[in-house]
């Protein structure tokens, strides 16, 4: 277990596009932005762990058409994001406006959606959790659940850690040329996520 959570800790921690997301989200609409993105992330994450311990990830693996269509459909909502974040100004001004459920829905939303229809997140958990379950286990989809459990658990950890120190450096990241260039970055990531989502290959 405690190799698990090291090796799951770890990938948690790098650079992408959760912590893309939840960066550009926290600056947007507060510490309430940054930590309904990362619930929705997690939701996401918990979709391809439950499907993975269940088998059902295999099944989809399996089949190339279910496959590039969840890639096509995933790859095409990222792009959706980049483009909102690299063209669309207004936007972040409009949410700065108040923290509406509306605006507490898309956060929630956001986070969900961006892991939960990413095909390389159920590879992941396919791929990656069998990698440490007992030989001897007599029930390797409890312990595949309870690993997909401590994943999540971790996630939330590191990443409400991470919302929180963005807030502490709220007042510098939310100078305005500073703040424009996160958004475009978070655009730029996202973007580059769907493109080598949609060019890779099964």
């Amino acid at each position: 277990m405690m190799t698990f959570a090291i090796a799951a800790l770890v990938l948690i921690m790098l650079p992408g596009p959760d912590q893309a997301l939840i960066t550009r989200n926290a600056l947007v609409g507060g510490r309430a932005g940054g930590l309904l993105t990362m619930v929705g992330g997690v939701l996401g994450l918990s979709v391809h762990a439950g499907a993975a311990a269940l088998g059902l990830s295999a099944l989809l693996l399996a089949s190339a058409t279910a496959f590039t269509v969840l890639k096509i459909v995933g790859a095409a909502y990222l792009l959706f994001l980049a483009a909102q974040m690299l063209w669309s100004r207004q936007s972040a001004v409009a949410e700065e406006r108040g923290a509406t459920p509306a605006r507490r829905t898309a956060y929630l939303r956001q986070g969900f959606l961006s892991n939960a229809l990413n095909p390389k997140v159920a590879l992941f958990f396919v791929t990656f959790l069998p990698q440490f379950l007992s030989t001897d286990s007599g029930s390797p989809r409890a312990e595949a659940a309870l690993l997909s459990v401590i994943f999540a658990a971790l996630y939330l950890t590191w990443f409400g850690l991470y919302v929180a120190a963005v807030e502490r450096l709220g007042r510098w990241l939310k100078r305005p040329r500073v703040k424009a260039r996160i958004e475009r970055v978070t655009g730029l990531i996202l973007a580059t996520v769907a493109i080598r989502l949609i060019t890779a290959t099964h």
